[in-house]
């Protein structure tokens, strides 16, 4: 077993905010919940990670029970600890606590068959930086594409 395999990517956390740093966390999970990792079957629009009492825990992650799994099942809505590094850790919270900073999971993967996650240290867009980054993705396309015409 080997490799990384995409789980899932959140694209609209790039629309809406600024990514300046990115980390690669653990991420503590009970069997049924890893079983539905598998599946894909979780959701997270507006998950976010928090800092609490030295530890980093990740919050609005939705993991849908596991039909198989009856009694022993979990609880979908828990929030979940987030495996980093003492010194990674320390790093966040001097960051967070800087004005207008906060932390978003990117994306979730399989990594040598270990859920990881891709939390960013982002930073909220306003509605002209949006514009802005559209403007741009328009013009590079238009670029693209009069290359290939030659």
């Amino acid at each position: 077993m080997g490799g990384i395999k995409a789980i899932a990517v959140n694209r609209r956390a790039r629309y809406d905010y600024t990514v300046d740093d990115s980390f690669e966390c653990g991420i503590e999970l009970l069997g049924t919940e890893v079983k539905s990792f598998r599946d894909g079957k979780i959701s997270f629009p507006d998950a976010w990670a928090e800092l609490f009492k030295g530890e980093v825990w990740l919050r609005s992650l939705r993991i849908a029970e596991n039909p198989f799994s009856s009694v022993f099942n979990h609880d979908p809505d828990r929030k979940k600890k987030l495996l980093l590094h003492r010194e990674e850790i320390k790093r966040l919270a001097r960051k967070t606590e800087e004005k207008g900073y906060t932390l978003i999971p990117l994306s979730f993967y399989f990594k040598n068959g270990r859920v990881k996650v891709e939390l960013g240290l982002c930073k909220g867009k306003k509605t002209y930086d949006k514009r802005a980054d559209i403007r741009k993705r328009d013009i590079k396309r238009e670029i693209a594409r009069e290359f290939r015409r030659g």
